[in-house]
């Protein structure tokens, strides 16, 4: 399973990996025809009513296990910061995500203190070298995306970025992953820079997956996207029946309850 997602990244020809937030959801994406699934830490976190961040590590490897078994695709995980500071956390992490039958996951270099949101460069690479020590080590490998988190975090520094991605892909990690990126040349420069596969997150005023190709891009998220898609559609449905007592969310609701019927009917109910 993991030689057969690391292959499906293709400089040029990205694989479009969509970011369930539950099982029913992977099982739909599954159903359409995406080759891959993500999970999301935004969108894992709302199925329980909390905030990005709001779950911890045995919360977060229970979601990855059932994103795993709800269909037969490869699935990487959102391991957020490994769930640690030190490298040994990181390392204990992947571990134990190894037991879940992922085929990849991620690590970032954000802390989660707003205050000093991105590790320092030379503890962000310790940190991604022992979870790439942890996710090639076994017979069950993982592929390891690095995230390097400071466009999301306010620190627009493309050349640190650069340098980041650089240290991580020689510390062993196997995809890269900047999000926040929008402007092709910086997307461009990334994927020049560190000859690995390059993941992007797709963001309004992106570059829509066809020009991301023609960057070199291997692989496309959306992240939390696909989950607060629905909970808006959830927002419109409730405004519309509260304020005017009417019912034209059947028009969603109807095609919703048809993909799902499909879906769903692949596999016998346990």
């Amino acid at each position: 399973m993991t030689e057969h997602f690391l292959a499906l990244h293709r400089p040029g020809e990205p694989l479009l990996i969509p970011n369930p937030w539950d099982a029913g959801s992977a099982r739909i994406l599954a159903h359409l025809g995406f080759q891959a699934l993500a999970t999301t830490s935004s969108g894992s976190a709302a199925t329980l009513g909390l905030p990005d961040g709001g779950i911890g590590r045995d919360e977060a490897l229970r979601h990855a296990r059932s994103i795993v078994e709800a269909t037969d695709l490869p699935v990487s995980a959102d391991l957020e910061n490994g769930f640690a500071d030190d490298p040994e956390g990181v390392a204990a992490t992947v571990t134990a995500a190894i037991g879940t039958g992922l085929a990849g996951a991620s690590i970032e270099d954000f802390t989660g203190d707003p205050a000093a949101p991105i590790y320092d460069s030379s503890l962000a690479t310790e940190r991604v070298a022992a979870a790439a020590a942890v996710a090639h080590a076994g017979p069950h490998r993982l592929v390891l995306t690095a995230r390097a988190e400071n466009y999301l975090h306010g620190r627009p520094d493309l050349d640190d970025t650069i340098a980041r991605l650089v240290r991580y892909r020689d510390a062993g990690a196997d995809v890269l992953y900047a999000p926040g990126l929008t402007r092709p040349d910086d997307i461009r420069a990334v994927v020049a820079a560190v000859d690995r596969p390059v993941n992007v997150l797709a963001l309004p005023g992106g570059p829509p997956v066809a020009a991301l190709a023609d960057l070199g891009v291997a692989r496309i998220s959306v992240g939390g996207a696909l989950a607060f898609a629905a909970l808006g559609a959830l927002v419109a449905a409730g405004r519309e029946l509260l304020d005017h007592g009417t019912y034209g969310f059947w028009d969603l609701a109807g095609p919703g309850k048809e993909a799902a019927r499909a879906a769903f009917a692949r596999r016998p109910r346990a």
